[in-house]
């Protein structure tokens, strides 16, 4: 999933609580599944992250010497100003783009 065309806030908002939990009937189900999907979108974005930094890397045996790379800082950049995770689970969650199922009703 393309994580960089979110419309999600970057900065901290109130949410209504029965919008949060009208799919599931149950405010602490929703957020349940809502901070799993949290957990999947970083582990995403830190894998991302790693592989583009990856392609920077230059390995030295010597400490003494540190390179300043820009396009390393560069993609960075890019990914701190991200919104959260959280705010990204949330926006998809309020957008219905979330799958959940439950084993028991199946």
């Amino acid at each position: 999933m393309d994580y960089k065309d979110t419309k999600a806030p970057l900065s901290t908002i109130t949410y209504d609580k029965n919008e949060l939990e009208a799919p599931t009937q149950n405010i602490y189900e929703a957020i349940s599944i809502i901070a799993k999907r949290a957990d999947q979108i970083n582990g995403d974005l830190k894998k991302e992250l790693v592989d583009k930094l990856e392609e920077f890397a230059t390995y030295n045996d010597s400490l003494e010497e540190v390179f300043e790379n820009k396009e390393q800082i560069e993609v960075s950049k890019f990914y701190e100003k991200l919104p959260k995770p959280t705010a990204m689970a949330v926006e998809e969650w309020l957008n219905d783009k979330v799958y959940f199922r439950t084993p028991e009703t199946e």
